[in-house]
């Protein structure tokens, strides 16, 4: 992946890698195309394919971003927008708010404790076992 990626990687962080998942960031939308086609060229002409069901888009606005409707293609299709993504483990948001990301947080560390509370509440488990447990 460091040989194919190399040329096309520019600076940290409008650019990131993980396994399969690519990031592309840049500050307009000309530029994020552009990027995208030469991911998509470069990828093509080593064998790998772009998928282009998978690939979708996030817009963050600012106060100063004033563009109506953001297209981004690739290959002459359009891609999807979306309000918010997760990446890795951060749930990303469009309009900059951290509300989706904290309930889902929070609704993981209700899911374990849940499954744990099952042995940490259970007055047949003794205390020794309680506190391996936790």
């Amino acid at each position: 992946m460091d040989v194919l990626s190399r040329h096309i990687l520019g600076e940290v962080p409008w650019c990131m890698l993980f396994a399969d998942d690519i990031v592309l960031i840049d500050e307009t939308r000309s530029r994020v195309n552009a990027r995208l086609e030469i991911w998509r060229q470069t990828l093509e002409s080593k064998g790998f394919k772009l998928s282009r069901t998978k690939t979708e888009f996030l817009e963050c606005k600012s106060s100063e971003t004033h563009d109506a409707d953001i297209e981004i293609k690739l290959d002459g299709q359009f891609i999807p927008k979306r309000a918010s993504f997760k990446y890795l483990s951060p749930i990303i948001q469009g309009n900059r708010e951290i509300d989706e990301d904290v309930t889902h947080r929070i609704g993981a560390v209700w899911m374990k404790w849940r499954l744990t509370s099952r042995v940490l509440c259970d007055r047949n488990v003794s205390l020794r076992l309680k506190g391996k447990f936790y």
